[in-house]
């Protein structure tokens, strides 16, 4: 599979005028080489020509690029980060390289540039060349993306039998977070568990705040399965529901419905967002919807690619077997947010719906 993979990458390297690109993303060299240095771009370092694929790194990932990575050659560069570089010029002789330069630090760039005249070439910016052969997913991504989300779902099934009031944030996440661990998950991607006043804020961090009976609780949650995630958001409620949650929490559901049943390939992401947005507008909440409708999901949570945001370009279209999350929300200061979240697979004639969480918000205490 790199191998295709790395064709791709070696036609769009010449589309774009370069002689080779610099991949300094992790997840993007794992989907190139199928070896994944951690975290860090300055874990391992790849560069890519029409003739050399290389992977620089250190001794702790010598054997590992070498059991997972039979396509490239391994420079083993110890800690001298930039020594790649140089090496990598002297040999291929380039005269116009690309970076990833949405991931570099200045300083990194600095010590790189410096290498780079020595060796006779030159730098330059890029971005999305690598990371736009990620957005669409073939068919072992896809896999490992519906059984994060499986157990995603299943471990949002526990939560439901287990929460009650007087448990803290913190107590309602390692409930999600333990099942994925012991039902598949290799981690838990993210979990966030907010409740009351904590709810609108859409990307809270659980605390010690104790739930109570009434008000709305956010759970958006995801699962790693293989380097691929999930994300899931769902509102719940326990005991009774005001008339403010019942409205607000119709209002964003009838959002996420609409925007469901209208997008499909082809369709662009500014529209996309838009089919959710006015739905929220009509019912008066435009001020409290401020973030994008979706995002892509895959290596990353958020994997970089077509989103479904008021703010998405004109490229942002959508193509057959990209995933994306619809999530519309309204965020009121001093109450709380209401969330719902699936993730989908788009296809020729709509969206295959991949999360089955249950969206019954009211939960019996």
């Amino acid at each position: 599979m790199s191998n295709q993979r790395l064709a791709r990458l070696r036609q769009r390297i010449a589309d774009e005028g370069l002689d080779a690109l610099i991949v300094n993303v992790p997840e993007n060299q794992y989907y190139l080489s199928g070896f994944f240095p951690g975290h860090s771009y300055l874990d391992a370092t790849m560069i890519v020509s029409a003739n050399a694929a290389w992977i620089s790194t250190d001794s702790r990932y010598y054997e590992d690029v070498k059991q997972r990575a039979p396509d490239f050659k391994l420079f083993e560069a110890g800690y001298e980060r930039s020594k790649v570089i140089g090496a990598f010029g002297a040999e291929a002789k380039p005269k116009l390289v690309g970076f990833e330069a949405n991931y570099l630090t200045v300083a990194t760039h600095k010590a790189w540039a410096k290498e780079a005249r020595k060796a006779g070439y030159k730098l330059k910016a890029t971005n999305g060349i690598a990371q736009g052969l990620r957005m669409i997913k073939e068919p072992a991504e896809l896999a490992a993306i519906k059984r994060a989300v499986e157990i995603t779902d299943a471990a949002f099934a526990h939560f439901l039998t287990q929460v009650k009031p007087g448990m803290t944030e913190k107590d309602a996440a390692w409930i999600i977070e333990r099942y994925m661990r012991e039902h598949g998950a290799d981690a838990m991607a993210f979990g966030i568990v907010a409740s009351g006043p904590n709810a609108a804020l859409p990307h809270a961090i659980p605390t010690d705040r104790q739930l109570q009976t009434g008000e709305p609780i956010i759970v958006d949650i995801g699962a790693r399965v293989d380097y691929y995630h999930s994300d899931l958001t769902r509102t719940i409620v326990l005991g009774s529901p005001d008339d403010q949650f019942n409205k607000v929490y119709a209002t964003v559901l009838k959002a996420q419905k609409t925007a469901t049943r209208k997008i499909r390939e082809g369709v662009k992401g500014r529209r996309a967002d838009a089919f959710a947005r006015n739905v929220i507008k009509k019912a008066g909440y435009s001020d409290y919807f401020g973030h994008g409708l979706g995002h892509d999901v895959g290596l990353a949570v958020h994997d970089g690619g077509v989103r479904a945001s008021y703010t998405a370009g004109p490229k942002d279209i959508f193509r057959a077997n990209m995933t994306l999350t619809l999530e519309p929300g309204i965020y009121i200061p001093g109450w709380g947010g209401v969330r719902i979240e699936d993730l989908v697979v788009i296809q020729e004639d709509g969206v295959d719906v991949l999360s089955q969480a249950s969206k019954e918000p009211v939960v019996k205490v």
